[in-house]
C-alpha cells in the first residue's frame, strides 16, 4: 500500500485535507464540548466518515483521523470506562480507513493513488478546550505532559503507522512526543506547530529551534506549521528550512480567523487569499505538504487540488 513517502517520491506537493470539526459544524453539530469533535466518534460516526469522504472527493492524499482532541481522561469525565475511552480512539482510524477503502473502491484505475491515513496527536492544550493549543502556556511539567499523552500515543501508534503531531504551541511538549516517537519502532510522525507570530512557535520558541528539534530522527517524515495565520506562512517556511534542511515541509494554516478560547469561537475575517493562490510560493519556498485547517473546508481543498495538478503539469518547481 503506499505511504506518505511514496507521494512524496512521485508528487512535488502531497494535498493534505481541511479544518474537520469546521466541516462538522457546517454540517449542523453543535462542538461547544470538551470533547469537541472527538464527542462525534462516540455520537455520529457516520458524520465523521462522511466529511473523510468529502476531502477524499476533493482531492486529498491524506486524511487525519477526529482524535486531536480525544483523551482517554476526557472521555472518561464524559461518562465512558477506560476500555471504552481506549475503543473510541482506536475508532478513529477505523473511520478513516473505512471512508478511504469506500473511495478507493469507487476508483479501481488507480491502486497506487490510494489516499494516506494520519492519525492526529493534538496537544495538551487543545483537550483543555480554552485555547491554550494556540498560546502555550501550560500549568504542567514535562512529567505531566507524558503522563497525558502516553496512554493515547500508545493506542494510535499501533492503530496507525503514521501520526500527525500538530498544532503544537511549547517545545517541552515537543520533546515529550518526539521521546515517545522514538520508542514506537515501525511509526513516523510530522511535527506541525501552531505559531504567533513569522518566526516564533505559540509559547515563544523560535520555529527555527523546534525544527532542528526533530531534525536528525529518522522517523520524523515532516516538520512545519498549522493552525497559523496564511499570512506567516511563508516566513515560517524559510525558519523551519532552516532548522530542518533536510525534511519536508508541511503546512496548513487556518482561515485567517482567531480563536477566542473564553468565548469558544472564531472571530475576525477570513483571509482574503486563498490556500490555491498562495500554494505555488509556499512550494518554491519548500513545502512539500499543503492542506487547510481550522475554518477550511472541501472546497478549498478542491482548489487547492486543481493548483497543485496544474504545477505538476507546467513542470513548476
Amino acid at each position: 500500500m503506499p505511504d506518505l513517502s511514496d507521494f512524496l517520491a512521485r508528487r512535488r506537493v502531497v494535498v493534505l485535507d481541511g479544518g474537520l470539526a469546521s466541516e462538522l459544524e457546517r454540517r449542523g453539530h453543535d462542538l461547544d464540548d470538551a470533547l469537541w469533535s472527538a464527542r462525534l466518534l462516540r455520537d455520529a460516526p457516520e458524520e465523521i466518515v462522511a466529511v473523510h469522504r468529502a476531502y477524499l472527493e476533493a482531492g486529498s492524499d491524506c486524511i487525519v483521523t477526529a482524535s486531536y482532541q480525544a483523551s482517554v481522561a476526557g472521555f472518561v469525565d464524559s461518562g465512558s470506562t477506560v476500555r471504552q475511552a481506549g475503543d473510541l480512539i482506536r475508532s478513529s482510524v477505523a473511520l478513516a480507513e473505512r471512508a478511504r477503502a469506500e473511495y478507493s473502491a469507487a476508483r479501481p484505475a488507480a491502486p497506487n493513488d490510494r489516499p494516506v491515513v494520519a492519525a492526529s496527536i493534538g496537544p495538551y492544550g487543545a483537550c483543555l478546550a480554552n485555547g491554550a493549543e494556540y498560546v502555550g502556556r501550560y500549568d504542567i511539567d514535562e512529567a505531566g505532559l507524558r503522563s497525558f499523552h502516553q496512554p493515547r500515543w500508545e493506542i494510535l501508534a499501533e492503530s496507525c503507522s503514521l501520526l500527525a503531531c500538530e498544532t503544537l504551541p511549547s517545545y517541552p511538549e515537543a520533546c515529550v512526543l518526539l521521546d515517545l516517537l522514538s520508542q514506537s519502532p515501525g511509526v513516523t510522525a510530522w511535527f506541525s506547530f501552531s505559531c504567533r507570530d513569522g518566526a516564533h512557535i505559540s509559547d515563544g520558541t523560535p520555529l527555527v529551534d523546534c525544527a532542528a528539534l526533530c531534525a536528525d530522527s529518522g522517523q520524523v517524515v515532516a516538520v512545519g506549521v498549522n493552525c497559523t495565520p496564511r499570512t506567516l506562512i511563508g516566513s515560517l517556511i524559510d525558519e523551519a528550512r532552516r532548522g530542518a534542511p533536510n525534511k519536508p515541509i508541511v503546512v496548513y494554516p487556518n482561515s485567517g480567523e482567531s480563536y477566542d478560547g473564553a468565548a469558544r469561537r472564531w472571530a475576525g475575517d477570513r483571509e482574503p487569499t486563498e490556500l490555491a493562490d498562495a500554494a505555488p510560493d509556499w512550494h518554491r519556498r519548500g513545502a512539500r505538504l499543503i492542506g487547510g485547517c481550522c475554518r477550511t473546508g472541501p472546497e478549498d481543498i478542491r482548489a487547492l487540488r486543481r493548483a497543485v495538478d496544474g504545477m505538476e503539469l507546467s513542470g513548476q518547481s
